[in-house]
């Protein structure tokens, strides 16, 4: 076959052709870095606006407006137990990535399934909590510092709860479609999306309930 035969039949996908089988997973490869960087700027973006709750609680933290204080409002008890519920949380959730990871169905449905009961329970804490406070007159709309107060304990909830929907949801699509690697990257975001929560609880446990009491 002449140079330009060969040329002709490459270029055509015929003999000699260069499989397009690279090409496809280069563009794949290419995905999943698009999405990884992705997810991690969602995740890197909402500790950003959690700094932002912080640093507005913490400048109103003392403008109660002649109401109650942290002092008067947290009990560390309960806090303590839904710190408790959430570390065990993660734990759980790490697990079950260990379990994805290795197909194991036992390990990931009964991690997951661990982790969904823990989180609710730390949001049932939490709505008891938001509801005592209420009833007694300390809402958001009562100071500044309450205010912030809700803002950002309220915001960390709300994360949690959609979290525990995310949690369903992958439950849901490993049950539908096995353990493909699509499936475990999304696995994947959500243990770090739920870590990362973990984190933030650390430091609201410690900046809100902790020195609230002490301070």
């Amino acid at each position: 076959m002449s140079i330009a035969a060969r040329t002709t039949a490459v270029g055509l996908g015929g003999e000699g052709a260069a499989p397009s089988v690279p090409h496809e997973l280069s563009e794949l490869a290419q995905k999943r870095v698009i999405v990884g960087y992705g997810f991690w700027i969602f995740l890197l973006s909402d500790i950003v606006m959690f700094s932002t709750f912080f640093a507005a609680y913490a400048v109103l933290v003392n403008e109660t407006a002649g109401g109650p204080s942290g002092r008067d409002l947290f009990h560390l008890d309960v806090v303590a137990f839904e710190t408790a519920f959430l570390l065990l949380s993660s734990f759980a959730c790490g697990v079950a990535s260990i379990g994805a990871r290795a197909h194991r169905d036992t390990m990931y449905y009964g991690a997951m399934a661990v982790t969904a009961l823990l989180g609710a329970g730390f949001l049932f804490l939490e709505v008891h909590e938001f509801v005592g406070m209420i009833g007694i007159g300390a809402g958001p709309q009562r100071s500044a510092f309450l205010s912030a107060f809700f803002t950002l304990v309220g915001c960390h909830g709300l994360h949690v709860t959609l979290g525990l929907m995310w949690l369903l949801t992958m439950m849901a699509q490993v049950f539908a479609k096995g353990y493909r690697p699509d499936i475990l990257r999304r696995v994947l975001c959500f243990a770090l999306f739920w870590h990362t929560l973990d984190i933030i609880w650390v430091a609201i446990f410690t900046v809100v309930y902790l020195l609230g009491v002490v301070v």
